[in-house]
Formats: structure tokens, C-alpha cells, sequence
């Protein structure tokens, strides 16, 4: 039986641009604060000066964020609230959150879980927010209390647990996931089963380094084999955007040094669409990835997959909130 760290789970036999994304991207990666109530010592934004270069952008300003949710809107894009820092520490995350389901948006957020109220999870639930993620790295308060300095074990217990009890009591769609980073003094195997009796999927995610983060991993077996330099399947689905509304090539540049343009200035359309994206595109399908500078230096690139992957974890946590209806 194969496992998840085989790597024919990750291939596939061509690569090219996703089917939904041929007119718009499947997926919008905002780095919609720059501010954190945690000092995680996994987080590229923690071992970096990052954040000072956004001191006069720590918040992605309404005009911005509402042009993203209109561009989106139409073709039900997800707006991934990540990246940065604590979303929820935005003032207005929840009233950006409804703005854009109303506009046709799909939204996946991504938290620590810490600054939820039960108003707050009762409107972003009740208007169907597809997916939230708890970012969790434990399953016990010890473990909890040293990969996630700052924060209260047991208040994010009672904020995930509020949320699916929300979910439940409405029967929104909402799917509730948590996310297990594999990093060493972590127990991923007893900190999934523990949030597997709570939510509808437990994620276990690779230790990432993003070029900043000194390398703590658990398990450093590549999805895609390094030396074949498969495609990034990122550079096929999705594209970044900050709180300046500069767009960038993929996640990894988390301090957008390549930037494609402003989205105040062209659309995400025409950028997803455009020559520079093409370019890079195919460097990557005639394996010459490399000769880009920023997918050069991808200390990550090997862990990137073309199956194992956000829409594999939605798929997946929707089934189990189904099944556990049915029971």
C-alpha cells in the first residue's frame, strides 16, 4: 500500500496549467497582515526582518482587498487568508470575509485559532466560509506551549471545538481542519489522533524553511524527486498577492522580491495571463526551472505536490463531515 511520501502519489504524467485555472487563477494567496500575537519558531516571518519592510502596510488596506474579491468572485477562486502574520487580528477580517462570499469568492483561512469569539466564528460560519484551518503544530499543552509561544492551549481548544459545534448547529458546509507541522520534538502521530476526534481532517505538513527558517524537520523525504525538477505545480494554480496588492510568482517569495506588477494597477487576470507567467511556465514544463533565480535557490521545491495538496485536504475533510452526519 503506498503512502503518502511515495512519490508516484505526487507525479503525474504531463503538466501544464490546471483546467480551472486556464482563465483565472484556482487559487489567491494573500498576505493579508503583517502583524502576530505568537512567536512560533517555525515562522520565516519570526527568523526574518520581513515585517519591518511592511511597517507601512501591516494591514491590506479595504480598496485592495475588495478589488480581489470582485476579480475572484466570478470564477469562485479561493482567497487564502495567510500568509504574514494572524488574519484574524485584521480589523475588518470578518466583514472581508463576508464581502467576498457574497461576491462569489470562495475563502480559505488559515489561523491559529486564537482570536476568534463565538460572534465572530457564528457570522464567517453562518455565511459559508469554505474552509478553516487551525494551525495547531500539537496535541498536548507541553508540546503546544513551546511550538506556539504566545498562545493558550486551552483557548484553542475551546475556539475549534466552538467552531464545529457552530458549524454543526447551522449544518453550514464549512469544512474545520487542523494542521501538523513534522518538525522535530513534535509527536505528529499522537497530535493527529487527538485532533482527529475533533475536526473533519488533521493535515500534516512538511517542515518548510522558506529560506529563513533553520532546518528542524522530521521527515525530509521529498514529494518530487529534486534531481528530475518537476514542474511546480504552484506556478499552474495559484499566484500571491500582499498587502500592497503587489503580485508575486509563488508562496516561496514570502518577501516578494519578484514582483509581476500591482493589482490597483492591472488585473489578476491579465497578470495570471500574461507573458511574464507564460515564461516562467515554461521553463518549468521544459525542465529548466532552474535557470529562474528565485526557483533556483527554492529551498522547498521538492516539497511541493501535485496531488497531495490543498484541494486533496478539502476533498477529504468534506467526506468525513459528511460521514459523521450519516452517523
Amino acid at each position: 500500500m503506498k503512502n503518502k511520501n511515495d512519490e508516484n502519489i505526487h507525479l503525474q504524467e504531463s503538466y501544464g496549467i490546471r483546467p480551472e485555472a486556464k482563465e483565472f487563477p484556482m487559487m489567491v494567496v494573500l498576505s493579508y497582515v503583517y502583524i502576530c500575537n505568537a512567536k512560533c519558531p517555525n515562522c520565516p516571518y519570526n527568523n526574518s526582518k520581513i515585517r519591518d519592510d511592511y511597517k507601512d502596510a501591516v494591514f491590506m488596506p479595504e480598496d485592495i482587498f475588495k478589488k480581489i474579491a470582485d476579480e475572484c468572485g466570478p470564477y469562485h477562486s479561493v482567497i487564502r487568508l495567510s500568509g504574514g502574520g494572524e488574519p484574524m487580528l485584521h480589523k475588518n477580517a470578518v466583514n472581508d470575509i463576508i464581502y467576498a462570499k457574497r461576491k462569489g469568492a470562495k475563502i480559505g483561512l488559515i489561523t491559529n485559532g486564537s482570536r476568534f469569539s463565538e460572534e465572530s466564528l457564528t457570522a464567517i460560519i453562518s455565511e459559508g466560509v469554505d474552509a478553516i484551518e487551525f494551525s495547531v503544530d500539537a496535541g498536548d499543552s507541553e508540546t503546544y506551549s513551546y511550538v506556539r509561544p504566545g498562545l493558550d492551549w486551552d483557548q484553542l481548544n475551546v475556539n475549534v471545538k466552538m467552531a464545529v459545534a457552530i458549524r454543526n448547529k447551522i449544518n453550514s458546509e464549512t469544512k474545520i481542519v487542523t494542521s501538523i507541522i513534522n518538525q522535530k520534538d513534535v509527536d505528529v502521530e499522537a497530535a493527529s489522533k487527538y485532533w482527529e476526534q475533533i475536526v473533519d481532517n488533521v493535515q500534516i505538513r512538511k517542515y518548510l524553511t522558506w529560506g529563513y527558517n533553520k532546518d528542524e524537520s522530521a521527515d525530509s523525504s521529498p514529494y518530487l524527486p529534486p534531481e528530475k525538477r518537476v514542474p511546480c505545480p504552484w506556478l499552474f494554480e495559484r499566484l500571491n498577492i500582499d498587502s500592497r496588492g503587489d503580485i508575486t510568482l509563488c508562496g516561496e517569495d514570502i518577501a516578494f522580491k519578484e514582483k509581476f506588477g500591482n493589482m490597483l494597477e492591472k488585473s489578476i487576470k491579465e497578470i495570471w495571463l500574461g507573458s511574464e507567467f507564460e515564461y516562467f511556465r515554461k521553463k518549468h514544463l521544459d525542465n529548466k526551472g532552474m535557470d529562474i533565480p528565485i526557483c533556483a535557490q527554492c529551498p522547498d521545491w521538492k516539497y511541493r505536490s501535485w496531488n497531495h495538496n490543498y484541494w486533496k485536504l478539502v476533498k477529504n475533510a468534506d467526506q468525513q463531515r459528511m460521514e459523521r452526519l450519516k452517523g
